[in-house]
């Protein structure tokens, strides 16, 4: 090797403590292994890609970096792109190779920082830089995140839709592995694979108010299949607003409305008559319209019939795309608070349905209980996502342990001993 052997130095605490009583001003190093400055450890390590400019690595191939026999130990790896990725890996338990798990993106810059220490304890620095070559492949993958940038409900999930199906589970794992989710506060959250191009991700628990959450994608340049890479996507930044619950008893006939915990209103509704029983379960507000038109053609019913309806509504929080809403009813204001005489929505006043239609946004939460119509639809008709529990609803990730719960890139690729 071409540094200079180090001496390790054992000092007792009591050594220690006398020593920094006598005002030691410098942070130099003082002879001990452990506070030397790093040398080079060219030398000690063997790297697989080229380094040389005029060289440029296989993306599809994993990194490797592997300790010459007799030459101490690899402590950490880092590989980052210039983008800021990171590539996960693993380091063997007797810190003798590192190689990466991750896929390597195309025509991308490299900067790998590998650490290592000697026999007698001294640390190694080595930084290596490549580049990956350009694709051949013509097709990418395109991500598009909802919702909209704004400010939304606890409620409201993060959505990824793809421009090409994606079918295969370790596919799927690659691509999911590239879509991040940072909230502030940090939530636990996981991605669901509702279609082969539609995810969807939610927290363990609602979004905490006032968070700020931020996705993107890693995805570009990675490879997926042998024809598909990851494509550019535009990222998306959302807040969330306050805690807004209403909850609907449809046995009461009241909607207790909360918000941040505290009930602010109680309001006397009437919802889904037999045969058009309101569902049951927790929804999101899609989209509020101060005027709808509603037929009953647009549900089903026949028109003519002792059911049919042509009406003009005002203040309408849509909660399903079939055509749910909590909205002003005046024409069944004697029944509100004591039957339930709708066609599926929940009605009431028209003070009390503006006064709800002022005080909630997309992404609040709107709940019924006790209603004898079926569980809301988990997908497709809205936002039924919290209608899983936690557990069935991490089974719809193509990843399985810390890597689907939204830990920082650093955190989870930071290596860590291989089980021996």
């Amino acid at each position: 090797m071409n540094h200079t052997a180090r001496t390790r130095t054992v000092v007792s605490s009591a050594m220690l403590v006398a020593a920094l009583g006598a005002g030691v001003t410098g942070c130099g190093s003082d002879g001990n292994a452990l506070s030397s400055k790093p040398y080079d450890a060219a030398d000690q390590i063997v790297f697989n890609a080229p380094t040389d400019k005029a060289k440029q690595a296989d993306p599809d191939k994993p990194l490797e970096v592997t300790l010459k026999s007799g030459e101490g130990r690899i402590t950490d790896v880092t590989a980052m792109d210039a983008t800021g990725r990171y590539v996960a890996g693993e380091l063997a338990a007797d810190g003798g190779r590192w190689h990466s798990t991750s896929p390597l993106a195309a025509n991308a810059h490299y900067t790998v920082r590998v650490s290592t220490e000697d026999e007698d304890g001294a640390p190694g620095r080595k930084i290596l830089n490549f580049d990956t070559t350009k694709t051949a492949s013509k097709k990418s993958l395109g991500v598009t995140f909802g919702p909209e940038a704004g400010e939304y409900g606890v409620g409201q999930p993060i959505t990824a839709n793809l421009d090409q199906p994606v079918k295969d589970q370790a596919q799927r794992a690659v691509v999911e592995s590239g879509l991040r989710v940072d909230s502030v506060p940090a939530v636990q959250g996981s991605w669901y694979w509702v279609s082969d191009k539609e995810l969807h991700y939610r927290p363990k628990e609602y979004w905490p108010a006032h968070a700020t959450v931020q996705v993107h994608s890693n995805l570009d340049g990675i490879k997926i299949t042998d024809r598909l890479r990851g494509g550019k996507s535009k990222p998306l930044k959302i807040t969330i607003g306050d805690k807004v619950e209403a909850i609907t008893d449809a046995a009461t006939h009241q909607l207790t409305f909360y918000k941040n915990g505290e009930v602010i209103n109680t309001i006397p509704v009437t919802t889904g008559k037999p045969g058009f029983e309101t569902r049951n379960g927790v929804k999101v507000v899609l989209e509020k319209q101060y005027f709808v038109r509603m037929r009953g053609t647009t549900v089903g019913i026949a028109e003519g019939s002792s059911d049919s309806y042509d009406l003009p509504v005002y203040y309408a929080t849509r909660v399903t795309w079939s055509g749910e809403y909590v909205h002003a009813a005046p024409w069944s204001v004697g029944s509100q608070g004591y039957a339930n005489v709708s066609h599926g929505c929940t009605g009431m006043s028209t003070g009390n349905a503006e006064w709800f239609f002022d005080h909630v946004r997309a992404g609040d939460v709107v709940k019924v209980v006790n209603s004898g119509g079926h569980a809301m639809e988990d997908f497709g008709n809205g936002f039924g996502d919290w209608n899983l529990d936690w557990k069935k609803w991490s089974a719809g990730t193509a990843l399985t342990g810390a890597a689907q719960n939204g830990s920082a890139p650093k955190d989870s690729v930071r290596l860590r001993p291989a089980a021996a």
